[in-house]
């Protein structure tokens, strides 16, 4: 069972990794990907690597209690790094960009024609 927890968070740093775009071991990946994550996700992924240190060593491995809830954990993790698409995130960040650079032309617009007309131009 421990070795299938082990496979299930070395594929959940590599999801990290290629959709979070954050590498490293499982903690720090965690960290770089914290504001992009749900909290409740993030702290599932926390727990997963407060015991991936224990997983690793062969007699503290014993000591860990819980692997099915663990292993549940990574599985609802892994679960939520798969359905994170790429592709809407790009066209997002896109919109976003393009929306706050409306809003400045909208603003210095409505800017330019209070002075004008303060002026007596318009």
């Amino acid at each position: 069972m421990a070795d299938t927890l082990i496979h299930k968070i070395a594929e959940l740093r590599e999801l990290l990794k290629d959709r979070e775009h954050a590498g490293g071991d499982l903690a720090l990946a965690l960290k770089r990907a914290r504001r992009r994550l749900p909290r409740r996700i993030y702290r599932l992924g926390q727990e997963l690597a407060a015991v991936q240190p224990l997983l690793e060593h062969p007699k503290l491995r014993m000591t860990v209690e819980e692997e099915a809830k663990l292993s549940r954990s990574a599985d609802e993790v892994i679960k939520h790094l798969k359905s994170i698409d790429l592709a809407d995130r790009r066209r997002g960040r896109v919109l976003d960009i393009l929306a706050s650079m409306a809003f400045a032309l909208i603003v210095v617009a409505v800017l330019l024609i209070v002075v004008l007309r303060w002026r007596g131009f318009v």
